[in-house]
């Protein structure tokens, strides 16, 4: 049945990758190469069985593939997910595993960080292949690339809040933030830095505190996050927030957040048209992470990297007028974008496949 799986996912390559020694059990996805290399982060995550690992990591490298392509990369989307508890598993030996699958694709994929997995988890990783993004500046990497992703989410809003309003004054709405990890966190600082509004929930009751003490936005519970009389709600956890429960109750005119697979399914896109709240699809709005991580491979620079995230401003932009222009739903729309690029560059290119030519300059490998 696999080989039917990725057949209907159209997907190029699937890896499985196992270490008796160190307790590695991880696959490596590679969706879609014709851009360039695949580029998406490892996650690790206490899986139930093998089958929810590889659906998972299949769905997540389809994600990059149009993050990748809409984002206006020359790389292609993949992903890797690591069947373990990330709070009592991990090891050096098991990193160094992973990594050197890795080593074994030749450039084919690159790997970087996602939910469970951490800078210091890459060092690892780092040591075994030069294929991982995301390596602490010492190394002349790029770090963490939390902050970029919020910034990046910032740019992908105003877009949004000219769309429907007519201006980018972020200060003059009110905002719902839901998830207050390292990305919410640092979008709700950008947002009160503008004098927003801000409701923020989290399940995490200290990161709540935090966010109401030092940022001074009004905490809700969980579930009351959708009640809210915000303008735009903002998910930046967990994704499929987006369903039939929860889109009843919104009361917000724009969707735009940081979190992954906002919708529960394409049906909600469409109802979401319906009842007028514009959507800002996610894997656009969220792409200033890996937009950060990609420099690296041709030597990064921060500065760079900021001008950089601007152009998500002009990607969702450009969705919104698809989506006008082909009567579709914005969420379709972004689909479009990056399959008509990916359409018009597979004329002039077959799928990568490996790179042994140097790469990522200006890195300093340490010991």
């Amino acid at each position: 049945m696999i080989f039917e799986t990725i057949a209907e996912t159209g997907h190029e390559q699937v890896v499985f990758c196992h270490n008796k020694d160190v307790g590695l059990k991880a696959i490596i996805a590679v969706h879609n190469s014709v851009l360039g290399p695949a580029l998406g982060g490892l996650r690790m995550w206490p899986y139930k069985n093998e089958v929810d690992a590889l659906n998972d990591v299949l769905r997540l490298s389809r994600g990059m593939t149009y993050k990748n392509a809409v984002a206006g990369l020359n790389l292609g989307g993949g992903k890797a997910v690591i069947i373990g508890d990330p709070a009592k598993d991990k090891s050096e030996g098991l990193f160094r595993a992973f990594g050197r699958f890795v080593a074994s694709l030749n450039g084919r994929y690159i790997t970087a960080e996602d939910v469970g997995i951490d800078v210091n988890d890459m060092e690892y990783v780092f040591r075994e292949t030069e294929y991982v993004t995301g390596v602490h500046q010492v190394h002349g990497g790029s770090g963490d690339p939390s902050p970029f992703t919020a910034y990046g989410t910032l740019q992908g809003l105003m877009a949004a809040l000219s769309h429907k309003f007519g201006n980018e004054d972020v200060g003059k709405y009110s905002y719902a933030v839901q998830g207050l990890g390292h990305v919410g966190m640092e979008f709700v600082k950008l947002l009160r830095e503008q004098g927003a509004k801000v409701y923020v929930t989290d399940i995490n009751k200290n990161l709540v505190q935090q966010a109401v003490d030092e940022h001074g936005c009004t905490a809700v519970g969980l579930d009351e996050i959708y009640d809210t009389d915000a303008d735009v709600y903002s998910p930046c956890a967990l994704g499929g927030t987006l369903n039939e429960q929860t889109l009843p109750r919104l009361k917000c005119k724009i969707v735009c957040g940081a979190a992954n697979n906002q919708l529960a399914n394409n049906a909600i896109g469409a109802e979401i048209e319906k009842l007028g709240i514009l959507y800002s699809p996610d894997y656009a709005v969220n792409a200033g992470g890996v937009m950060n991580v990609s420099l690296e491979i041709d030597g990064y620079n921060r500065e760079r990297a900021m001008r950089m995230m601007r152009t998500i401003y002009y990607n969702v932009g450009r969705i919104f007028e698809i989506a006008k222009r082909d009567g579709i739903p914005t969420y379709l729309a972004a689909d479009r974008m990056a399959e008509e690029r990916i359409a018009a560059i597979g004329r002039i290119k077959l799928p990568t496949m490996g790179n042994s030519t140097p790469r990522f300059l200006g890195r300093m490998r340490g010991q």
